[in-house]
């Protein structure tokens, strides 16, 4: 038991910092010269540009922004949930609630990667100061950690939801 325990916590922590890392760092959409994410697009790893207001899509941006920020906070809440369960629950009672927001944060990180998925080209294709440096791109590696970030987030929730508190 104590073995899976140890597997359920390491698990865990793995997806909060996949999520920590598919949200923070500026690798969503790379090419030979430049990458993008959802806070920033980078020429040369040394000539930044903030995306604000001015950058057309910018609101679908945001919702990404914030859908990835939400489902980085809930998965940390559900750690923490979960290791209060851990000591408060009777044996033989399930962790619903920490799958509840395992669940919920798995919903979040899917939504903000399906969005991105579904507005990238027009978000950098309808932006002229970036079209042709964006044009010739691909997913880099932080968009494709969104992805398993999702499917641990969910193989987790499913784990918590399952398990049942024993000796």
């Amino acid at each position: 038991m104590l073995v899976l325990l140890a597997f359920i916590i390491i698990f865990h922590i793995t997806s909060a910092a996949l999520l920590f890392v598919a949200t923070i760092d500026n690798a969503w959409w790379v090419g030979e010269d430049f990458a993008a994410d959802v806070w920033r697009v980078c020429t040369n790893s040394t000539n930044c540009t903030e995306i604000s207001e001015r950058f057309e899509g910018y609101s679908t941006l945001q919702a990404v922004q914030a859908t990835m920020i939400l489902s980085t906070i809930l998965c940390c809440i559900a750690f923490l949930i979960f290791l209060l369960q851990l000591f408060r629950l009777k044996q033989g009672e399930r962790f619903v609630l920490t799958s509840i927001i395992q669940l919920m944060s798995c919903l979040c990180v899917m939504i903000a990667a399906a969005i991105y998925t579904d507005r990238r080209q027009d978000l950098h294709h309808s932006n002229p100061e970036f079209y042709a440096l964006t044009s010739e791109g691909r997913y880099g590696y932080a968009f494709i950690l969104a992805w398993v970030a999702f499917a641990f987030t969910f193989v987790s929730g499913l784990m918590y939801l399952i398990l049942r508190k024993r000796k």
